[in-house]
């Protein structure tokens, strides 16, 4: 028997020896290492290494053939590392060393080496939304597949969930993923929202990404939120536009969709049932004791478009609640600022993510209601907000007309509703996502405050999941936050100014028409300003005659050579088809024209203009 006990130890000891000796053992080298290179900065990735003991992984670098050089690390479950170079046409070397949990240095890998090189527009459009697509897709939770609130949490958000779920869709549209993994990823958060708690239909601001339980936002706030279910159901209707195929998948899935749509029991949120406006909150516990009614101008016009539109008639508010309520206070606005009338709201206009939430999917062209044409009023307080910053009454370092826009995010201290109305509210902190969820509305200021975020300030703004949420020069601040409500509206705003996806999506949906109607939308043929012309435009588009009658003329004036192509749109959003097939035309005035397809009704059509980089849309009517 003692001889056993010995012989066992001495084997439990071997093994002890053989298990520390591999542990310790030099790491093998990393594989899979790739870098590519972009227009002022190299990505590295890598493969996940094989070796449990590895912590750490090292990357160093060569620029220009000089020498190697540590220039960071990264832990054990990241796979890749962007290296800010500075420039264009800069070649750096990279390889990668493991480091054990002892301490020990891996053998270094493979040698891979990229050069930077200037994007145009359209290339450098792509590269913002392919990164910004990550935090939806790569961080998505892995239970749920819904949105983190921020890249610090486990968190997830209904709104920002809804505006990744149409992320989706632009990731598939532009090749970022496939249209099967996209389909699976929004089936996922479907089924899982099936089964988390709901509050007469509507869902909570935040929940656990892995249970579905309620995670109050404020000690009261422990039910429905409305405004949050809004945006969640804004993107589930885009993507039931968009899933349309006949397998059993799509079908189950938009059949869930119009589940979840039907039981969100919007009229409740007036109180019960008795009063004339919408409020934001309720729960079981704590029923309205919040009081927090849904006024505008503001981000929750989109909670009245969806409460009108609601398919279940016990659940649907009257149109009438739209003017009572949404439009019931201090609406209008008859004052100016920089000589741009801001025609609703107050102050200033107040932060720039009120014009970009409710027109994910809701498209404000060519439509007015009694107050304002939307896209017209969105454009005028992106254009106050900017003339804010090149104006900076406040003096803040970092101000200028490529560097611009005030909006909630996160700042030296904290979080806030940042908005050029007072000095309380502009601390001098400007957030990426105001100026790129603006593209629709200012796309050649939004370009041109792309560029200056990524090439002058990407050492400090650019991350794995683009551009970090904001910066304040004045106090040498710069964010390593990302946050889902951020996020969403660059990606998409941006699809929208390149090929209103989005909006045809969503406008596609039958529920949407009836509702505009009812609240008293009509017809606006304003046409596009000079602000809203894309850059291979000189100056705007035009039509004639118009209204039309099978033949029209449109007059294009390019900047350069290009490939244009025109498809008709209805007002509902479908797609008619090319009404001029591809074709390169060369700088200079252009005088084309166009046969449009027969049998089509009367009324208000889009004609949308595509070429390099963007595309601009002009509104025509088709008549007898």
């Amino acid at each position: 028997m003692q001889a056993f006990k010995v012989f066992s130890w001495t084997v439990f000891y071997v093994m002890i020896v053989s298990q520390s000796s591999q542990l310790l053992a030099q790491p093998e080298a990393a594989t899979g290492v790739t870098a590519t290179a972009y227009d002022h900065h190299i990505e590295l990735n890598w493969d996940q290494h094989p070796n449990p003991s590895v912590n750490t992984m090292r990357v160093y670098g060569s620029i220009d053939g000089a020498e190697y050089t540590l220039l960071g690390s990264v832990n054990s479950v990241t796979f890749n590392y962007v290296d800010f170079v500075g420039d264009f046409d800069v070649t750096s070397s990279y390889y990668l060393r493991a480091v054990g949990s002892g301490g020990q240095l891996g053998t270094p890998s493979d040698t891979v080496t990229a050069t930077t090189f200037e994007m145009n527009d359209s290339m450098l459009l792509d590269m913002v939304q392919a990164y910004t697509f990550r935090y939806f897709y790569d961080f998505g939770h892995p239970t749920s597949g819904l949105a983190r609130e921020r890249n610090t949490t486990a968190t997830v958000t209904s709104g920002g969930s809804g505006f990744g779920i149409m992320a989706l869709i632009v990731g598939a549209e532009r090749g970022f993923i496939t249209y099967e993994q996209a389909r699976v990823r929004t089936s996922k958060i479907v089924d899982f929202l099936l089964t988390v708690p709901r509050f007469k239909g509507a869902f909570s601001h935040w929940m656990n990404g892995a249970t579905g339980a309620v995670i109050p936002f404020s000690p009261p706030d422990d039910g429905g939120d409305l405004v949050e279910t809004a945006f969640l159901m804004q993107g589930l209707l885009t993507a039931r536009q968009y899933y349309t195929g006949d397998s059993a998948e799509e079908i189950a899935l938009r059949e869930n969709i119009t589940q979840l749509w039907e039981d969100v029991n919007w009229d409740w949120y007036r109180k019960e049932s008795n009063e004339d406006v919408l409020y934001w909150h309720w729960s079981p516990t704590n029923n309205f004791s919040i009081n927090l009614q849904l006024r505008g101008f503001n981000e929750t016009h989109i909670a009245y478009i969806l409460g009108i539109a609601a398919p279940n008639a016990e659940h649907s508010i009257p149109a009438s609640l739209y003017h009572t309520g949404w439009a019931g206070g201090a609406y209008e606005n008859s004052l100016g600022y920089y000589g741009i009338p801001l025609i609703v709201g107050r102050g200033k206009g107040g932060p720039l993510f009120f014009t970009h939430y409710s027109y994910l999917g809701f498209d404000p062209r060519g439509i007015k209601d009694q107050y304002a044409n939307y896209f017209v009023a969105n454009r005028n307080h992106t254009l106050i907000n900017y003339e804010h910053c090149v104006d900076n009454p406040y003096n803040w370092e970092g101000y200028g007309p490529n560097s611009w826009g005030l909006t909630a995010s996160d700042d030296p201290d904290g979080y806030l509703a940042h908005a050029p109305d007072s000095r309380q509210t502009d601390n001098g902190t400007i957030s990426p996502t105001a100026a790129l969820s603006s593209m629709p509305y200012t796309p050649e200021k939004s370009m041109d405050a792309l560029k200056y975020f990524y090439r002058e300030l990407g050492d400090e703004m650019w991350g794995p999941y683009g551009f970090y949420d904001a910066f304040n020069a004045d106090r040498n601040w710069y964010a390593n936050s990302y946050l889902a409500i951020d996020q969403g509206p660059i990606i998409c705003m941006i699809e929208n100014h390149r090929s209103g996806l989005l909006w045809d999506l969503f406008m596609r949906n039958p529920e949407i028409e009836p509702a505009l109607e009812a609240i008293g939308f009509t017809t606006d043929s304003t046409i596009v300003s000079n602000e809203e012309i894309p850059q291979f435009l000189t100056s705007p588009p035009s039509i004639s005659p118009n209204p039309v009658r099978g033949t029209t003329t449109l007059t294009l004036a390019l900047d350069r050579a290009g490939a244009i192509t025109v498809n008709l749109f209805g007002a509902d959003g479908h797609n008619h088809g090319l009404v001029l097939e591809p074709g390169l035309l060369q700088p200079g005035s252009h005088q084309l024209t166009l046969h449009l397809r027969p049998r089509l009704k009367n009324g208000l059509y889009y004609l949308r203009i595509n070429g390099p980089g963007g595309s601009a849309i002009l509104p025509i009517i088709l008549a007898d």
